[in-house]
């Protein structure tokens, strides 16, 4: 006999399985991108993007300590850099220091399965040259790259402990980002996925 708890959460299932598709609405915050950021790029034993030189290098550029805001309709990554540029010389580097902070901004962008971002705008640069060398390509190319993120995968990941948590398999079969956009103090996506529970 099915317990009337199992029985309601079986009707449930059916019910929506039957029913028309609805898009499905989360909120991404700043800090949960953030996060993202230092994990795909950000990744280094020391919290840094090296764009020139690995740490203990004498000379190197790198960026650091991301922090993502929202403003009307766009994400804003601001960084700050540091960089020790001129000539090697054994594992010192003869030549100067530079400290700077950075901001670019990027447009969401749904891609499928994928949180994408498109648009890279360099709101604020360092005004030096030779650091502005690297940080322009890193900032307006490479971040909002990193910055994928396959939602697909990270739902997969949630229901895969399904089966021990709920005694429900279940597995995603399908899933399209329909839409991308900053409300607030959140990115809101909207997306239709399909579930199969056995």
């Amino acid at each position: 006999m099915i317990r009337r708890p199992a029985l309601a959460l079986l009707l449930l299932l059916l019910s929506l399985a039957t029913a028309s598709a609805h898009a499905i609405e989360i909120r991404i915050s700043s800090s949960a991108l953030e996060r993202t950021l230092n994990q795909q790029l950000f990744n280094s034993p020391d919290g840094r993007y090296y764009f020139r030189g690995k740490p203990g290098d004498g000379c190197y550029a790198y960026a650091s300590d991301p922090k993502v805001s929202f403003k009307d309709d766009r994400i804003i990554i601001h960084v700050k850099s540091q960089a020790k540029l001129g000539a090697r010389m054994g594992h010192a580097c003869l030549g100067l220091d530079f400290r700077t902070e950075a901001d670019v901004s990027v447009v969401p962008d749904a891609q499928g399965e994928f949180l994408g971002f498109r648009d890279a705008r360099i709101e604020k640069l360092s005004n030096n040259k030779e650091l502005d060398f690297f940080l322009v390509p890193f900032l307006s190319g490479k971040l909002p790259q990193k910055m994928r993120v396959n939602v697909a995968d990270m739902v997969r990941k949630l229901v895969q402990t399904s089966t021990q948590s709920t005694g429900y398999n279940i597995q995603l079969t399908n899933l399209k980002v329909l839409s991308m956009q900053v409300d607030g103090d959140a990115l809101v996506v909207d997306f239709d996925a399909n579930l199969t529970v056995q």
